[in-house]
């Protein structure tokens, strides 16, 4: 799923208008819909795990919950993930995690957005519940077995061996350049 020679920041820095031409080719009617996110990402026989996380990135991204991603929304998502402050990311990571919009995190939530992450990118280096035992273990000071959005930011920024895990974990460089870069079956690359 590499970008063919063309890193996203190389990407970011084309000229707007060269990178609008390439959404529209790939997208002619300037929106995404869920459908055609999971088609680009070829999501067919993936697990209910998979197909619910890329379902939560869709919703995330879909800032005006239109149920399309426009470019206008792609190019805040870009933005946000390559170039966003801290205290932004975390809040998105948040919300991408807080599946019922409770505004908490339950061990359930995170392990099931972890276990899809691995299942897109079939990485099964470490088992989602130890991950998730770590993240309670370290930033849950109260033990109640969910997380609000203050103590999860508070807590990724006070132990740097969680925020660098959340990082490579909730890193969506892939599902970016492949929207970018066009769908993977047509074999379009990052020269246009």
């Amino acid at each position: 799923m590499g970008a063919h020679g063309s890193s996203l920041d190389e990407v970011l820095a084309e000229d707007m208008h060269h990178w609008y031409n390439k959404f529209m080719r790939e997208s002619p009617s300037g929106l995404i819909t869920l459908f055609e996110l999971k088609t680009m990402l070829q999501m067919q026989g993936m697990t209910e795990e998979a197909n619910s996380y890329v379902d939560q990135v869709f919703f995330t991204f879909d800032m005006d919950g239109d149920g399309y991603i426009d470019f206008v929304e792609y190019i805040a998502a870009v933005s946000l993930l390559l170039k966003g402050e801290i205290n932004q990311k975390l809040k998105w990571y948040f919300k991408l995690f807080d599946q019922d919009g409770n505004g908490k995190i339950d061990r359930d939530e995170m392990e099931t957005i972890f276990k899809a992450i691995q299942d897109i990118t079939r990485s099964y280096d470490i088992p989602p519940d130890d991950i998730v035992s770590l993240i309670y273990e370290r930033i849950d000071v109260n033990n109640e077995g969910e997380l609000t959005l203050e103590e999860f930011i508070t807590g990724a920024k006070e132990h740097p061996d969680i925020m660098e895990m959340l990082t490579k974990m909730m890193d969506l460089t892939h599902v970016l350049e492949i929207i970018v870069n066009g769908q993977k079956k047509k074999g379009v690359t990052a020269s246009v």
